[in-house]
């Protein structure tokens, strides 16, 4: 992207002084992000700008109501107990006329937000603090926003984790077979049929009022967490474009399912893949803390679950990429999503062997 396209954007916006830097910023594979410098009266501001997806975010004004509601809830909560607003939640800036997003003459639709200062994120876990920083920051989020109305916001992404849905797409990849490839595949096939009840399960739950409605993340890498560069402490929860409404414990599963495997999500050689009872109970400690009693005793209790289920729901989402043609996940070889699956059924299984292992480090914390 052309800095003189960057400057014309952002004339859109109520910024004053010098652009003296615009660069792309960050690791994110969904929309385009740049960091922007400006100058004025020999003081130096940085912002964000994003060119959001349409592609994959269809409805960007409900995606940016979502995040307005949430990070000015935030924001409150924050002032109320005497944080740093700047500096622990995203603040969005509205373009001048007043929405919290403008749309080029492309129908491209961008927001800018105020870059946070003296921080920083990782792609991957270093030491195992990062992953119980960001654990203590998405139980956190969680309590924060615990009393948010979770119904009022809108789906961002339609079914998101709707695991019951999600198998009746698989059925229908496996029937129809398009690519020739369910003959190959029969093992890992067999696989998701057997776990059917993990599919239904926390619907069901969710159904009988067992689980209640939460405002949910959904992408809770360790990449979406600010660790501040003195302290190594996490200070905000960023990349709220999937922040919908959903089930808490879906949050921590995600988490788990990435950040305490010990192989890669694309591991060939499956005996280096298990779930890290260690690195399982650093997240659990931290989480459970960062909720500080925003859940029920039910959502704890089914904590394991979460993980199990999100890993479940991953693996087979890589197997019916696989089966109609790799249309979804970008792949960089030939079989690369059915090794992405491979790794994800290998990683629910152990976690069925450690079981007993976790539920009991979950009643540790509890």
């Amino acid at each position: 992207m052309k800095e003189e396209h960057l400057r014309s954007i952002m004339q859109n916006y109520p910024i004053t002084g010098d652009l003296t830097e615009a660069i792309p910023y960050g690791s994110g594979h969904i929309n385009d992000t740049y960091r922007l410098t400006y100058q004025e009266d020999g003081r130096e501001r940085r912002y964000i700008l994003q060119r959001m997806n349409k592609s994959i975010f269809t409805k960007p004004v409900e995606l940016m109501e979502n995040i307005v509601g949430v990070t000015e809830w935030l924001k409150k909560k924050i002032i109320e107990q005497g944080g740093d607003p700047e500096r622990e939640t995203l603040n969005v800036i509205s373009a001048n006329d007043g929405k919290p997003y403008f749309v080029d003459e492309a129908g491209d639709y961008w927001r800018v937000y105020t870059f946070i200062e003296k921080a920083c994120c990782y792609d991957a876990v270093e030491n195992e603090n990062d992953f119980y920083q960001s654990a203590v920051a998405f139980g956190h989020f969680q309590r924060m926003l615990a009393d948010y109305p979770a119904e009022t916001l809108h789906e961002t992404i339609e079914g998101f984790h709707d695991t019951k849905a999600r198998f009746a797409v698989f059925k229908k990849a496996v029937a129809d077979d398009i690519c020739g490839r369910a003959a190959s595949v029969q093992k890992e096939i067999q696989f998701v049929l057997d776990h059917e009840e993990t599919a239904n399960i926390l619907g069901q739950m969710q159904a009988e009022g067992k689980l209640p409605l939460r405002v949910t993340h959904n992408d809770t890498k360790l990449n979406n967490i600010m660790l501040d560069e003195k302290t190594g402490k996490a200070i905000c929860v960023i990349d709220l474009d999937t922040v919908m409404p959903g089930l808490a414990i879906n949050d921590f599963g995600d988490s788990i399912r990435f950040g305490a495997s010990t192989g890669a999500e694309d591991e060939v050689d499956l005996s280096k893949i298990e779930c890290d009872m260690h690195l399982f109970e650093v997240y659990t400690k931290g989480f459970i803390e960062g909720c500080a009693g925003s859940l029920t005793d039910t959502e704890i209790e089914m904590l394991p679950m979460g993980a199990k289920v999100m890993t479940y729901e991953c693996g087979m989402r890589f197997l019916t990429d696989y089966l109609v043609g790799d249309t979804y996940f970008k792949i960089h070889r030939e079989g690369h999503n059915l090794d992405r699956c491979r790794t994800q059924f290998k990683l629910v299984s152990d976690m069925e062997k450690k079981w007993d292992t976790m539920a009991e480090i979950v009643r540790k914390y509890k």
